[in-house]
């Protein structure tokens, strides 16, 4: 016996782009979504976000930055100071993938608190990096 195909009842995406694959592709990268998250709160220099997301290194935030910049996301402001230092904020797309990732880290926190409960049920065990 065969089971038939259900029918699919999630709006319909446009032809060649989903629009989940599209925001995942945007928010994919390594530290992007804590680039977004810490620049919530309003404009910071380089190193302020540096410093927040340690232990993140120049080189990769330097990236994220630039790609989040390129997709406006982010937007980079050069101020007119001695010397000349560098803001970034969010734009209005960057504002709008805010309450996602506030959602992504809720969903994350009962994880973790699951985690931590499934943990404390078990006996405990020493692991290693193999294990991993």
């Amino acid at each position: 016996m065969t089971l038939r195909l259900r029918k699919n009842v999630a709006p319909a995406t446009a032809p060649n782009r989903c629009p989940i694959g599209a925001c995942m592709e945007l928010l994919g990268g390594a530290w992007t979504p804590n680039v977004i998250w810490h620049l919530q709160g309003g404009a910071r220099r380089f190193s302020e976000l540096q410093t927040y997301m340690a232990p993140i290194s120049a080189k990769v935030l330097s990236q994220r930055l630039k790609e989040l910049e390129a997709k406006h996301v982010v937007r980079r402001e050069v101020l007119d100071t001695k010397p000349p230092s560098v803001e970034y904020s969010l734009t209005d797309l960057g504002r709008e993938l805010v309450p996602a990732i506030e959602a992504i880290a809720h969903v994350g926190y009962k994880l973790k608190q699951q985690g931590a409960a499934v943990s404390a049920a078990e006996p405990a065990r020493e692991c290693s990096l193999a294990e991993y």
